[in-house]
């Protein structure tokens, strides 16, 4: 069958399609069950002290759905042929609500990101750890306003639903998935920019990887690094920019390997199992990493500075430089990280 390009005025919609037997219905449950496990195994091991986020939010609301959908299919597969409020259910609904659930997440990438993007730009300098009430019911409308537009999007979309009740007419046999554009391009542009990052800090990751000394503090495993402060502007970013490098690719370099096997292999992964939660908290971590190093120099070095993440700690990265009048040092100091 042929893939299905659907596209708006904005170009949102570019599907890539994926041709099923029905009969792995028992492999969709099964899938569906181990990324529910992962989604909510993501959510109990990651951070509790955080402060509030609409990517946290997010990540909720996603792995409540996840579940949801995971009870719909279970259902169905168990019943196999039922009436339900006048509605009669099959095994084919399990192939249409996974359809469904795709198309939704192959669109909500780019909203997303851009939403939780801003939010980190706009509320990375504040110390605050426990927001009022406004902001987390804002969180709130915003994580529900995306899920709705992105189901309206889908549901309404003539071409969508038209292209859905011919294949399902016409191949009762297959269960057609979907891949989004939205998340490869995602891929795309990560892995370039961090090429692009290690390559302008090659010689100061090396410095300061061949520097790392292993000791313990405080009964804890640490790393030592070693440091030339400056109080240069210039070359304060550019520190940062390779502490923040070492920092996200010390916790997630093996989610950028994958993805860099993903491109090159040119792997198209279902929408519905490739938004997850790990997914989500790789790519907060990467927005994080951005926000910091645009708002350098507002940021305030408090402990609430460094409860932004659920899984990265960002303190080393700050630590050296405790203010823009440091004195420039003669010989390299050391920082301790506690691991």
């Amino acid at each position: 069958m042929a893939a299905i390009l659907c596209e708006n005025s904005s170009g949102q919609y570019h599907y890539t399609q994926v041709n099923q037997p029905l009969e792995i219905s028992c492999m969709l449950l099964l899938i569906m069950l181990g990324k529910v496990f992962l989604d909510f195994f993501m959510l109990q091991v990651k951070q509790k002290k955080v402060k509030v986020s609409f990517m946290g939010y997010f990540c909720v609301s996603l792995a409540l759905l996840d579940f949801t959908l995971l009870l719909s299919i279970s259902f169905i597969f168990y019943f196999e042929d039922f009436a339900l409020w006048g509605v009669r259910f099959t095994k084919y609904h399990i192939c249409l609500f996974t359809q469904v659930i795709s198309l939704t997440y192959g669109i909500l990438h780019y909203p997303v990101y851009l939403v939780a993007g801003l939010d980190y730009y706009m509320t990375i300098a504040q110390t605050s750890q426990f927001p009022k009430r406004g902001p987390k019911l804002l969180y709130v409308f915003a994580v529900i306003v995306i899920w709705m537009s992105g189901f309206f999007c889908i549901l309404k979309v003539p071409a969508i639903y038209e292209e859905l009740e011919i294949q399902n007419r016409f191949s009762p046999y297959q269960c057609p998935l979907y891949a989004s554009m939205q998340s490869y391009s995602v891929s795309c542009a990560m892995v370039l920019l961090l090429g692009m990052a290690l390559l302008a800090c090659r010689k100061e990751v090396i410095t300061m990887l061949l520097s790392v000394r292993v000791g313990s503090f405080a009964s804890q495993p640490v790393l030592m690094f070693s440091y030339v402060s400056n109080n240069s502007r210039a070359c304060f970013k550019w520190q940062l920019l390779t502490r923040l490098l070492i920092c996200f690719l010390g916790t997630w370099a093996p989610f950028v390997l994958l993805q860099m096997i993903v491109l090159f292999l040119g792997a198209r992964i279902p929408a519905y199992m490739e938004m997850n939660v790990p997914w989500l908290y790789f790519i907060n971590s990467f927005l994080i990493a951005i926000a910091y190093w645009c708002r350098c120099h507002d940021v305030e070095l408090t402990e609430e500075m460094w409860s932004t993440d659920p899984f990265v700690s960002w303190k080393f990265c700050f630590m050296p430089f405790n203010n823009e009048n440091t004195e420039p040092a003669d010989k390299p100091s050391t920082v301790i990280v506690i691991c």
